[in-house]
């Protein structure tokens, strides 16, 4: 036995066969451990098709689809209302301007005011309302982008530009 590639090697065999034993035991213990997530994963796939069969189990994701289309649709006219409101929101009053005046010196008070309702577009309106002894009298001048074609008094002009946003409102 003296010509044995063994008694060759340059370091004692026995390290071959430690190293060998080691590498045993790491695959042994790498087996246990995916035999365990498999019986896990087992437990989970047999809990999941308890009571079930493969008609059932179609019918439930036919159902589910059925659902994801109710929704779908549900979620479209819901976005089709969205943009309908949008549209009225902006046609809608949505900017305004308030101004309090005395219009006749000692009339007692400031029971006159005017008041300017526009909306996205800055078009709308200014309501003058003069209030004197003999009675009310209300002047409608129209706002369109901003501006009229009518010439406005002061308060009426105060009260555009707090609607415009120009002036704070008091």
């Amino acid at each position: 036995m003296e010509n044995s590639i063994l008694n060759q090697l340059p370091f004692d065999p026995a390290y071959i066969l430690l190293g060998l034993m080691v590498l045993c035991a790491v695959l042994l213990i790498l087996v246990i451990t995916q035999m365990i997530k498999l019986r896990h994963l087992n437990r989970k796939y047999d809990y999941f098709m308890r009571g079930k069969d493969a008609e059932t189990m179609e019918d439930m994701i036919l159902d589910e689809l059925d659902e994801i289309k109710n929704l779908k649709a549900e979620n479209r006219a819901a976005k089709d209302s969205i943009r309908t409101l949008n549209r009225t929101f902006r046609s809608s009053f949505q900017k305004f301007g308030v101004v309090r005046y005395n219009a006749f010196e000692g009339m007692g008070g400031t029971l006159s005011f005017a008041i300017a309702l526009l909306d996205y577009t800055n078009t709308g309106f200014v309501l003058n309302c003069m209030h004197s002894r003999n009675g009310c009298y209300l002047y409608l001048k129209e706002v369109d982008a901003g501006h009229t074609e009518v010439v406005l008094g002061n308060e009426e002009k105060e009260a555009l530009e707090q609607a415009l946003g120009y002036v704070k409102r008091n």
